[in-house]
């Protein structure tokens, strides 16, 4: 589990296809304090470690992964948004994020308001109906607050903070981001499949 609170941008420094996705990502945390099979969310995505290196880390990623998810455009020099998993006793600073991925929305339109950015994101047409006002989704690992919906299409809104701390200061329209539902919202619906 995760909280969504982005606390290192890693890099990108290797990719390789064997038979799964092999990826070597460069990283601020102390590795030394970092267990072989530990999970790291990887733009939202949790990963499970496999290698490691004094400023590195390796995972290995299924076709699965890779098809539901944006980590298909990864490439090497690549900044990602990393997030070690939540021990207990944490702050819970964010909302509840799993790391499972559920599908990819793609970045509409941006524009700046005073020093914040409000980006419109257009969801895939089965999770829009988990997306509402003022909820919480994960995008490329980052909890963040909806400000509105608009049938597929929704708004979210960085701050400054956001956009030095996390990968979304690069962000453009066109791109394609990992969307995580807000677990509650997911089993909310579920239940009401059975009035």
């Amino acid at each position: 589990m995760f909280t969504g609170i982005v606390t290192d941008m890693g890099e990108i420094r290797e990719l390789e296809q064997r038979g799964d996705l092999r990826a070597r990502i460069a990283t601020a945390y102390d590795t030394a304090g970092i267990d072989i099979g530990a999970s790291i969310a990887c733009d939202g995505c949790c990963l499970t470690v496999v290698a490691l290196g004094d400023d590195w880390f390796d995972v290995e990623i299924s076709a699965e992964s890779v098809s539901k998810t944006n980590l298909d455009v990864w490439s090497v020099g690549r900044r990602i948004n990393l997030e070690r998993a939540l021990k207990v006793g944490d702050e819970l600073g964010g909302h509840i994020v799993s790391g499972h991925v559920d599908g990819v929305a793609q970045i509409v339109a941006m524009q700046d308001e005073g020093d914040s950015t409000r980006v419109t994101l257009r969801a895939p047409e089965a999770l829009a109906r988990y997306i509402a006002p003022k909820g919480s989704v994960a995008l490329n690992g980052t909890s963040l607050t909806v400000n509105e919906v608009n049938g597929c299409d929704f708004g979210i809104n960085f701050i400054p903070h956001t956009k030095e701390v996390t990968t979304w200061g690069n962000a453009q329209v066109g791109d394609r981001v990992n969307l995580e539902i807000d677990t509650l919202a997911r089993y909310v619906a579920r239940l009401r499949e059975f009035d």
